[in-house]
């Protein structure tokens, strides 16, 4: 009697194991956004984090920033800038909040973002400069800089679903073939 009980047990987790496996093959759509590792440095700047992207260029080879974390100059990261506006103290500069894989990574518009303490910062790329390069303009009222910095912006590995599912896949396999040699 008690191995009866322990058998239709494991066939339940098993038979669970599958659902799950075969629902995340089936229903779930391929990742609809990216994780980059992001930072920059210049005189007295220093900032770091990830960004949330969506998962396909624009015909430019740019990708749409969703999100951001991370620190600037020990400050935490509170929030990205809306898409289309300005970051307070740089108007009528509104930020694109995009983000590419190759050079340059930033648009002359570059991100915006909000920081704690009530400071914003707009890191983008001065193609209108002779030479042209990265700036990152900080804004923390009334004080405006306008700072040369190093920029950099790599896309971290993330699993697709289709992983997930190979893996419950196999771990449902796993569990049957050793249910068989358990429950005989």
């Amino acid at each position: 009697m008690f191995g009866f009980p322990a058998l239709i047990f494991r066939r339940l987790i098993w038979l669970a194991l599958m659902i799950v496996a075969a629902g995340s093959v089936t229903v779930e759509p391929a990742s609809a956004s990216l994780i980059w590792n992001w930072n920059y440095s210049g005189a007295g700047v220093v900032a770091s984090g990830t960004f949330t992207t969506n998962d396909t260029p624009d015909g430019t080879g740019f990708y749409l920033i969703t999100s951001i974390t991370g620190t600037r100059n020990g400050e935490t990261i509170t929030g990205l800038q809306p898409t289309g506006t300005s970051i307070p103290g740089n108007e009528p500069f509104a930020v694109d909040n995009l983000v590419s894989l190759n050079g340059p990574q930033l648009t002359h518009n570059g991100f915006g973002y909000a920081a704690t303490g009530g400071n914003y910062a707009n890191p983008f790329f001065a193609d209108f400069l002779s030479p042209a390069r990265y700036l990152d303009f900080f804004s923390a009222p009334p004080f405006t800089s306008e700072l040369p910095i190093s920029f950099s912006a790599t896309l971290t590995a993330v699993p697709e679903p289709e992983i997930y599912a190979l893996l419950f896949l196999g771990l449902g396999i796993l569990s049957r073939s050793r249910c068989r040699k358990k429950c005989r």
